[in-house]
Protein backbone atom coordinates (compact mmCIF):
# COMPACT_ATOMS: atom_id res chain seq x y z
CA UNK A 1 0.00 0.00 0.00
CA UNK A 2 1.74 3.07 -0.69
CA UNK A 3 1.82 6.16 1.73
CA UNK A 4 -0.22 9.09 1.25
CA UNK A 5 1.56 12.51 -0.23
CA UNK A 6 1.39 15.48 2.79
CA UNK A 7 -0.18 18.04 1.51
CA UNK A 8 -2.00 16.38 -1.40
CA UNK A 9 -5.56 16.62 -2.99
CA UNK A 10 -6.86 15.02 -5.73
CA UNK A 11 -10.02 16.33 -7.46
CA UNK A 12 -11.84 14.13 -10.38
CA UNK A 13 -13.81 16.27 -12.59
CA UNK A 14 -16.63 13.53 -14.01
CA UNK A 15 -18.40 15.32 -16.65
CA UNK A 16 -19.28 14.48 -20.28
CA UNK A 17 -21.57 11.87 -21.53
CA UNK A 18 -19.70 10.17 -23.43
CA UNK A 19 -20.97 10.77 -26.87
CA UNK A 20 -18.32 8.74 -28.79
CA UNK A 21 -19.75 5.10 -26.72
CA UNK A 22 -23.38 5.83 -27.51
CA UNK A 23 -25.64 3.67 -26.82
CA UNK A 24 -24.07 2.43 -23.85
CA UNK A 25 -22.86 6.04 -22.44
CA UNK A 26 -25.57 8.74 -22.27
CA UNK A 27 -26.04 11.74 -20.41
CA UNK A 28 -27.92 10.42 -17.68
CA UNK A 29 -25.37 7.80 -17.28
CA UNK A 30 -22.19 8.34 -18.71
CA UNK A 31 -19.16 6.26 -19.39
CA UNK A 32 -17.54 7.29 -15.95
CA UNK A 33 -20.92 5.38 -14.08
CA UNK A 34 -19.64 1.86 -16.37
CA UNK A 35 -17.57 -0.68 -15.96
CA UNK A 36 -16.41 -0.81 -19.39
CA UNK A 37 -13.45 -3.06 -18.45
CA UNK A 38 -14.94 -5.93 -16.83
CA UNK A 39 -13.06 -5.56 -13.64
CA UNK A 40 -16.42 -5.36 -11.69
CA UNK A 41 -15.49 -1.64 -10.51
CA UNK A 42 -16.72 1.18 -13.08
CA UNK A 43 -14.32 3.35 -14.16
CA UNK A 44 -14.97 6.37 -11.65
CA UNK A 45 -14.67 3.56 -8.93
CA UNK A 46 -11.13 2.69 -10.34
CA UNK A 47 -9.97 6.41 -10.34
CA UNK A 48 -10.72 6.66 -6.89
CA UNK A 49 -9.30 2.98 -5.82
CA UNK A 50 -6.39 4.36 -7.55
CA UNK A 51 -5.82 7.81 -5.57
CA UNK A 52 -7.36 7.50 -2.49
CA UNK A 53 -4.36 5.79 -1.18
CA UNK A 54 -1.86 9.12 -2.22
CA UNK A 55 -4.15 11.23 -0.13
CA UNK A 56 -5.37 9.66 2.46
CA UNK A 57 -9.18 9.87 4.01
CA UNK A 58 -10.55 12.84 2.87
CA UNK A 59 -8.05 14.30 0.42
CA UNK A 60 -10.30 13.42 -2.82
CA UNK A 61 -12.87 15.49 -4.09
CA UNK A 62 -15.50 14.93 -7.01
CA UNK A 63 -17.14 17.72 -9.14
CA UNK A 64 -19.72 16.49 -11.21
CA UNK A 65 -23.54 17.51 -12.73
CA UNK A 66 -26.15 17.83 -10.19
CA UNK A 67 -28.24 14.76 -12.07
CA UNK A 68 -24.93 12.34 -11.34
CA UNK A 69 -24.51 13.36 -7.35
CA UNK A 70 -26.62 10.21 -6.00
CA UNK A 71 -24.96 8.03 -8.43
CA UNK A 72 -21.80 9.32 -7.65
CA UNK A 73 -22.50 9.01 -4.08
CA UNK A 74 -23.84 5.59 -4.10
CA UNK A 75 -20.80 4.33 -6.01
CA UNK A 76 -17.83 5.90 -3.88
CA UNK A 77 -19.33 6.30 -0.64
CA UNK A 78 -15.59 6.44 0.77
CA UNK A 79 -15.68 10.06 -0.49
CA UNK A 80 -17.87 12.02 1.73
CA UNK A 81 -20.85 13.33 0.52
CA UNK A 82 -19.24 17.17 1.30
CA UNK A 83 -16.60 16.20 -1.01
CA UNK A 84 -19.22 16.21 -4.09
CA UNK A 85 -19.43 19.29 -5.45
CA UNK A 86 -22.70 19.43 -7.95
CA UNK A 87 -22.27 22.19 -10.91
CA UNK A 88 -25.31 23.52 -11.53
CA UNK A 89 -24.68 23.36 -15.26
CA UNK A 90 -21.94 22.49 -17.39
CA UNK A 91 -18.93 25.35 -17.94
CA UNK A 92 -16.24 22.81 -19.41
CA UNK A 93 -13.35 21.80 -17.27
CA UNK A 94 -11.85 24.94 -15.58
CA UNK A 95 -14.66 25.81 -14.11
CA UNK A 96 -15.04 22.47 -12.55
CA UNK A 97 -11.15 22.43 -11.57
CA UNK A 98 -11.68 26.01 -11.03
CA UNK A 99 -14.55 25.59 -8.15
CA UNK A 100 -12.43 22.52 -6.22
CA UNK A 101 -9.60 23.96 -6.13
CA UNK A 102 -11.36 27.09 -4.43
CA UNK A 103 -13.42 25.22 -2.25
CA UNK A 104 -9.93 23.16 -0.93
CA UNK A 105 -8.19 27.16 -0.71
CA UNK A 106 -11.40 27.96 1.20
CA UNK A 107 -10.82 25.04 3.50
CA UNK A 108 -7.41 23.60 3.73
CA UNK A 109 -5.22 26.72 2.24
CA UNK A 110 -2.37 26.35 -0.54
CA UNK A 111 -2.35 22.57 -0.82
CA UNK A 112 -1.33 21.05 -3.77
CA UNK A 113 -4.31 19.81 -6.22
CA UNK A 114 -4.11 16.94 -8.79
CA UNK A 115 -6.76 16.79 -10.89
CA UNK A 116 -7.55 12.89 -12.79
CA UNK A 117 -10.42 12.44 -15.05
CA UNK A 118 -12.82 10.26 -13.68
CA UNK A 119 -13.16 8.15 -17.15
CA UNK A 120 -9.68 7.16 -17.94
CA UNK A 121 -8.14 3.43 -17.59
CA UNK A 122 -4.70 3.60 -16.12
CA UNK A 123 -2.42 0.19 -16.23
CA UNK A 124 0.77 0.23 -13.52
CA UNK A 125 0.49 1.41 -10.63
CA UNK A 126 3.79 1.75 -9.42
CA UNK A 127 4.57 4.21 -12.37
CA UNK A 128 1.56 5.92 -12.53
CA UNK A 129 2.23 6.90 -8.34
CA UNK A 130 6.26 8.10 -9.03
CA UNK A 131 5.24 10.67 -11.65
CA UNK A 132 2.07 11.61 -9.16
CA UNK A 133 5.38 12.32 -6.63
CA UNK A 134 7.02 13.77 -8.88
CA UNK A 135 4.28 15.85 -10.38
CA UNK A 136 3.69 16.92 -6.63
CA UNK A 137 7.18 18.15 -6.55
CA UNK A 138 7.05 20.14 -9.27
CA UNK A 139 3.89 21.84 -8.23
CA UNK A 140 5.15 22.56 -4.53
CA UNK A 141 8.13 24.50 -6.74
CA UNK A 142 5.26 26.62 -8.13
CA UNK A 143 5.05 25.13 -12.03
CA UNK A 144 1.69 23.75 -13.13
CA UNK A 145 2.63 20.46 -14.13
CA UNK A 146 0.91 18.32 -17.02
CA UNK A 147 1.50 14.75 -17.36
CA UNK A 148 2.90 13.49 -20.61
CA UNK A 149 2.38 10.05 -21.66
CA UNK A 150 4.42 8.42 -23.72
CA UNK A 151 2.69 8.02 -27.16
CA UNK A 152 2.34 3.91 -28.53
CA UNK A 153 1.69 5.52 -31.99
CA UNK A 154 0.90 8.62 -33.96
CA UNK A 155 -2.58 9.12 -32.65
CA UNK A 156 -4.33 11.61 -33.90
CA UNK A 157 -7.28 11.33 -31.42
CA UNK A 158 -4.63 13.18 -28.28
CA UNK A 159 -3.57 16.76 -28.16
CA UNK A 160 0.08 16.76 -27.69
CA UNK A 161 2.73 18.29 -25.05
CA UNK A 162 6.50 18.78 -25.98
CA UNK A 163 9.10 18.44 -23.13
CA UNK A 164 12.16 21.09 -23.11
CA UNK A 165 14.75 21.03 -20.84
CA UNK A 166 15.17 19.32 -17.23
CA UNK A 167 14.37 21.64 -14.35
CA UNK A 168 16.45 19.96 -11.56
CA UNK A 169 13.85 19.83 -9.37
CA UNK A 170 14.34 18.20 -6.12
CA UNK A 171 12.16 14.98 -6.04
CA UNK A 172 11.70 15.50 -9.32
CA UNK A 173 14.46 14.18 -11.15
CA UNK A 174 12.74 13.67 -14.41
CA UNK A 175 10.22 17.09 -14.49
CA UNK A 176 10.74 19.10 -17.45
CA UNK A 177 9.57 21.71 -19.04
CA UNK A 178 6.83 22.20 -21.08
CA UNK A 179 7.66 23.61 -24.05
CA UNK A 180 3.93 23.55 -25.21
CA UNK A 181 0.94 22.11 -26.73
CA UNK A 182 -0.40 20.99 -29.48
CA UNK A 183 -4.43 20.26 -30.55
CA UNK A 184 -4.72 17.04 -31.93
CA UNK A 185 -2.44 16.91 -35.24
CA UNK A 186 -2.69 14.64 -38.30
CA UNK A 187 -1.32 11.31 -38.63
CA UNK A 188 2.03 12.55 -40.18
CA UNK A 189 2.35 15.72 -38.17
CA UNK A 190 1.99 13.47 -35.12
CA UNK A 191 4.58 10.74 -36.70
CA UNK A 192 6.85 13.96 -36.98
CA UNK A 193 6.35 14.67 -33.51
CA UNK A 194 6.92 11.40 -32.22
CA UNK A 195 10.15 10.89 -34.26
CA UNK A 196 11.71 14.12 -32.28
CA UNK A 197 11.48 12.02 -28.80
CA UNK A 198 10.24 15.60 -27.49
CA UNK A 199 6.28 14.83 -27.77
CA UNK A 200 3.95 12.75 -25.25
CA UNK A 201 0.24 12.65 -25.49
CA UNK A 202 -1.30 14.93 -23.30
CA UNK A 203 -3.88 12.80 -20.86
CA UNK A 204 -5.20 16.29 -18.93
CA UNK A 205 -3.88 15.13 -15.55
CA UNK A 206 -2.83 18.79 -13.86
CA UNK A 207 -0.71 19.25 -10.76
CA UNK A 208 -0.58 22.57 -9.15
CA UNK A 209 -0.97 24.65 -6.19
CA UNK A 210 -4.36 25.86 -5.31
CA UNK A 211 -3.38 29.72 -5.00
CA UNK A 212 -0.75 29.43 -7.88
CA UNK A 213 -3.62 27.97 -10.23
CA UNK A 214 -5.75 31.05 -8.63
CA UNK A 215 -3.36 33.23 -9.36
CA UNK A 216 -2.78 32.22 -12.77
CA UNK A 217 -6.58 32.48 -13.33
CA UNK A 218 -6.90 36.32 -11.87
CA UNK A 219 -4.82 37.14 -14.61
CA UNK A 220 -5.84 35.26 -17.34
CA UNK A 221 -9.67 35.32 -16.93
CA UNK A 222 -10.12 37.53 -13.60
CA UNK A 223 -14.14 37.13 -14.12
CA UNK A 224 -13.50 33.38 -13.70
CA UNK A 225 -11.43 33.65 -10.96
CA UNK A 226 -13.50 36.06 -8.80
CA UNK A 227 -16.67 34.06 -9.17
CA UNK A 228 -15.16 30.94 -8.39
CA UNK A 229 -13.76 32.63 -5.48
CA UNK A 230 -16.64 34.01 -4.17
CA UNK A 231 -18.86 30.56 -4.75
CA UNK A 232 -15.77 29.20 -2.30
CA UNK A 233 -16.38 31.04 0.05
CA UNK A 234 -19.89 30.62 0.31
CA UNK A 235 -20.07 26.51 -0.81
CA UNK A 236 -19.96 25.58 2.94
CA UNK A 237 -22.23 28.24 4.21
CA UNK A 238 -26.59 28.77 3.88
CA UNK A 239 -25.37 30.89 1.18
CA UNK A 240 -24.43 28.47 -1.16
CA UNK A 241 -27.71 28.13 -2.67
CA UNK A 242 -27.82 32.25 -4.24
CA UNK A 243 -24.59 32.63 -4.52
CA UNK A 244 -24.48 29.61 -7.11
CA UNK A 245 -27.47 30.74 -8.84
CA UNK A 246 -26.22 34.52 -9.43
CA UNK A 247 -22.54 33.73 -10.09
CA UNK A 248 -22.08 30.10 -11.83
CA UNK A 249 -24.16 31.11 -15.12
CA UNK A 250 -21.49 34.15 -15.55
CA UNK A 251 -18.28 32.11 -15.91
CA UNK A 252 -16.48 31.50 -19.01
CA UNK A 253 -17.44 28.14 -20.19
CA UNK A 254 -13.50 27.29 -21.46
CA UNK A 255 -11.05 24.19 -20.99
CA UNK A 256 -8.33 24.59 -18.71
CA UNK A 257 -6.08 23.44 -21.64
CA UNK A 258 -6.70 26.84 -23.67
CA UNK A 259 -7.36 28.84 -20.07
CA UNK A 260 -3.83 27.52 -17.88
CA UNK A 261 -2.10 25.56 -19.58
CA UNK A 262 -1.45 27.05 -22.98
CA UNK A 263 -0.74 30.48 -22.08
CA UNK A 264 1.06 29.91 -19.00
CA UNK A 265 3.24 27.16 -20.74
CA UNK A 266 4.28 30.29 -23.32
CA UNK A 267 5.10 32.41 -20.07
CA UNK A 268 7.60 29.29 -18.86
CA UNK A 269 5.31 28.46 -16.11
CA UNK A 270 4.27 24.72 -17.09
CA UNK A 271 6.46 21.63 -16.38
CA UNK A 272 5.87 17.58 -17.70
CA UNK A 273 6.37 14.68 -16.10
CA UNK A 274 6.90 11.49 -18.23
CA UNK A 275 4.08 9.43 -17.30
CA UNK A 276 5.55 6.12 -18.53
CA UNK A 277 2.47 4.01 -17.18
CA UNK A 278 -0.61 2.51 -19.42
CA UNK A 279 -3.29 5.11 -20.57
CA UNK A 280 -6.40 5.13 -22.31
CA UNK A 281 -9.11 7.69 -22.04
CA UNK A 282 -11.91 5.31 -23.96
CA UNK A 283 -12.33 7.59 -26.12
CA UNK A 284 -14.53 5.58 -28.71
CA UNK A 285 -15.38 1.94 -29.29
CA UNK A 286 -12.43 0.78 -30.64
CA UNK A 287 -10.04 2.19 -27.59
CA UNK A 288 -12.62 -0.32 -25.66
CA UNK A 289 -11.64 -2.99 -27.47
CA UNK A 290 -8.12 -2.62 -27.28
CA UNK A 291 -8.88 -2.78 -23.17
CA UNK A 292 -10.83 -6.23 -23.50
CA UNK A 293 -9.60 -9.92 -23.73
CA UNK A 294 -10.05 -11.31 -27.08
CA UNK A 295 -10.95 -14.62 -28.47
CA UNK A 296 -8.52 -16.05 -30.49
CA UNK A 297 -9.32 -14.31 -33.47
CA UNK A 298 -9.18 -10.98 -31.28
CA UNK A 299 -13.05 -10.48 -30.91
CA UNK A 300 -14.18 -8.64 -27.56
CA UNK A 301 -17.73 -9.24 -25.99
CA UNK A 302 -18.50 -6.67 -22.81
CA UNK A 303 -21.80 -7.52 -20.77
CA UNK A 304 -23.10 -9.02 -18.31
CA UNK A 305 -24.03 -12.96 -19.11
CA UNK A 306 -21.69 -12.53 -22.35
CA UNK A 307 -24.93 -13.69 -24.67
CA UNK A 308 -23.45 -12.91 -28.09
CA UNK A 309 -21.87 -15.32 -30.58
CA UNK A 310 -19.68 -14.38 -33.36
CA UNK A 311 -19.00 -16.27 -36.09
CA UNK A 312 -16.43 -15.61 -38.95
CA UNK A 313 -16.15 -12.19 -37.32
CA UNK A 314 -12.40 -11.12 -36.45
CA UNK A 315 -11.55 -8.40 -34.19
CA UNK A 316 -15.96 -7.73 -33.69
CA UNK A 317 -16.74 -6.13 -30.91
CA UNK A 318 -19.76 -6.88 -29.47
CA UNK A 319 -21.52 -5.22 -25.85
CA UNK A 320 -24.69 -6.66 -24.58
CA UNK A 321 -26.78 -4.49 -22.25
CA UNK A 322 -30.34 -5.49 -23.36
CA UNK A 323 -30.54 -8.71 -22.13
CA UNK A 324 -30.55 -10.40 -25.98
CA UNK A 325 -29.16 -13.06 -27.36
CA UNK A 326 -26.56 -11.26 -30.15
CA UNK A 327 -25.27 -13.12 -33.38
CA UNK A 328 -22.28 -11.63 -35.68
CA UNK A 329 -21.70 -13.44 -38.70
CA UNK A 330 -19.04 -12.89 -41.30
CA UNK A 331 -18.62 -9.38 -40.38
CA UNK A 332 -14.84 -8.24 -39.34
CA UNK A 333 -13.73 -5.50 -37.48
CA UNK A 334 -18.20 -4.90 -36.82
CA UNK A 335 -19.18 -3.07 -33.40
CA UNK A 336 -22.74 -4.04 -32.20
CA UNK A 337 -23.91 -2.35 -29.05
CA UNK A 338 -27.29 -3.50 -27.81
CA UNK A 339 -29.38 -1.67 -25.13
CA UNK A 340 -33.00 -1.84 -24.34
CA UNK A 341 -33.91 1.00 -26.45
CA UNK A 342 -30.86 1.54 -28.90
CA UNK A 343 -29.12 -0.75 -31.12
CA UNK A 344 -25.69 0.47 -32.42
CA UNK A 345 -24.06 -1.39 -35.78
CA UNK A 346 -21.09 0.23 -37.04
CA UNK A 347 -17.29 -0.45 -37.49
CA UNK A 348 -14.10 0.42 -35.32
CA UNK A 349 -12.84 2.30 -38.22
CA UNK A 350 -15.63 4.74 -37.87
CA UNK A 351 -15.74 4.34 -34.00
CA UNK A 352 -15.02 8.12 -33.88
CA UNK A 353 -17.64 9.23 -35.59
CA UNK A 354 -20.15 7.67 -33.22
CA UNK A 355 -21.00 11.21 -32.07
CA UNK A 356 -22.59 12.21 -35.61
CA UNK A 357 -25.29 10.04 -34.60
CA UNK A 358 -26.27 11.46 -31.00
CA UNK A 359 -25.81 14.91 -32.93
CA UNK A 360 -28.44 13.56 -35.78
CA UNK A 361 -30.89 12.42 -32.74
CA UNK A 362 -30.35 15.82 -30.67
CA UNK A 363 -30.94 17.43 -34.21
CA UNK A 364 -34.06 15.58 -34.43
CA UNK A 365 -35.21 16.23 -30.66
CA UNK A 366 -35.19 12.98 -30.15
CA UNK A 367 -33.67 13.52 -26.02
CA UNK A 368 -35.23 10.45 -24.50
CA UNK A 369 -32.33 8.57 -26.64
CA UNK A 370 -29.59 10.99 -25.52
Amino acid sequence: MPSSIPGFHVVIPAGGAGTRLWPLSRAGHPKFLHDLTGSGRTLLQQTVDRLLPLTGAGGVMVVTGERHVDAVRGQVPEIDASDVLAEPSPRDSMAAIGLAAAVLAHRHGDVVVGSFAADHVIDGTELFESAIREGVAAAQAGYVVTIGIAATGPSTAFGYVRSGELLGIDGGPGVRLAAGFTEKPDEQTAAEYLATGEYRWNAGMFLVRAEVLLGHLAVQLPTLHDGLRAIAAAWDTPDREAVLADRWPTLPKIAIDHAIAEPVAAAGGVAVVPGDFGWDDVGDFASLASLLPGTDDGAHVLGAGALASLVDSPRALVVTAAGRQVAVLGLPDAVVVDTPDALLVTTLAHAQQVKSVVDRLRTEGRVELL
